[in-house]
C-alpha cells in the first residue's frame, strides 16, 4: 500500500499520513470543527512531540502528560484536552482489538460493509465519519474491499469533491471547501424555512 496523500498541504505531515495508517485514522478522528488541514496535521504534531506515532505508545502515555503535549502551541485541535482523550481511547481500541495495527481494520479480506461496521465501532467515529474514511481508503489509500463504494455511500462515488477523501491537491481542496460551504448554506436555508 503506497499512498501519496496531500491532505494537509505540508510534506512532512502528509508523508506521515501516507506511511502510517494509524496516523491517518487519528487525523480523521480530529477532523471536526476545525479546518481539515489542521486536523490531519495533528498526528505530525504528536509524532514530533513524542518521537513517533504508534498506537501502543499513545495508549500507554500518561493521560495528563498526553493532554498537555496535545495542548502545546500549536495545539492539535481547538479542543485539545477532549481530543487527547479521544485519541488515547482510539489508540487503546487499536491495541486491544487489532493488536496495535490499524490496517487490521481492513486487511483481513472483509468486505466494504464489514469495514464500515468496524470503523463505526471506533471511538469518535459515527456513520458519516466512517463512510468518509472508507471512501478515503478506497480513493487514495489503495484499500478497496469488495463493495467499498456502496458502503461509503455518496462519498465513495468517483469524480466527486465532497470530503477529505477527494482532496488530492490544492485545487481539489478548494472544490471540497466550496461543496461544504454550499451544503452548509442549503442546510441553513432549509432550517430557516422550517
Amino acid at each position: 500500500m503506497t499512498a501519496n496523500l496531500c491532505l494537509t498541504q505540508e510534506h512532512g505531515a502528509d508523508q506521515l499520513l501516507s506511511d502510517n495508517p494509524f496516523a491517518l485514522l487519528v487525523g480523521m478522528l480530529l477532523d471536526q470543527q476545525i479546518p481539515m488541514e489542521v486536523a490531519f496535521g495533528g498526528p505530525k504534531k504528536i509524532a514530533d512531540r513524542i518521537g513517533g506515532f504508534d498506537a501502543a505508545t499513545i495508549a500507554d502515555y500518561d493521560p495528563d502528560e498526553f493532554a498537555a503535549l496535545c495542548s502545546q502551541t500549536p495545539a492539535i485541535h481547538r479542543f485539545p484536552g477532549s481530543m487527547a482523550k479521544r485519541v488515547q481511547a482510539l489508540a487503546q481500541v487499536i491495541v486491544d482489538e487489532y493488536g496495535g495495527d490499524a490496517t487490521a481494520l481492513w486487511s483481513d479480506g472483509a468486505n466494504g460493509a464489514d469495514v464500515l461496521r468496524r470503523l463505526k465501532a471506533l471511538p469518535g467515529f459515527g456513520e458519516q465519519k466512517a463512510k468518509i474514511f472508507l471512501a478515503l481508503l478506497g480513493k487514495q489509500y489503495g484499500v478497496t474491499p469488495t463493495g467499498w463504494r456502496a458502503a461509503a455511500g455518496d462519498y465513495g462515488k468517483a469524480g466527486t469533491h465532497m470530503s477529505v477523501a477527494d482532496v488530492k491537491d490544492a485545487g481539489s481542496l478548494q472544490k471540497v471547501r466550496s461543496y461544504k460551504k454550499e451544503m452548509k448554506a442549503a442546510a441553513k436555508a432549509t432550517k430557516a424555512k422550517g
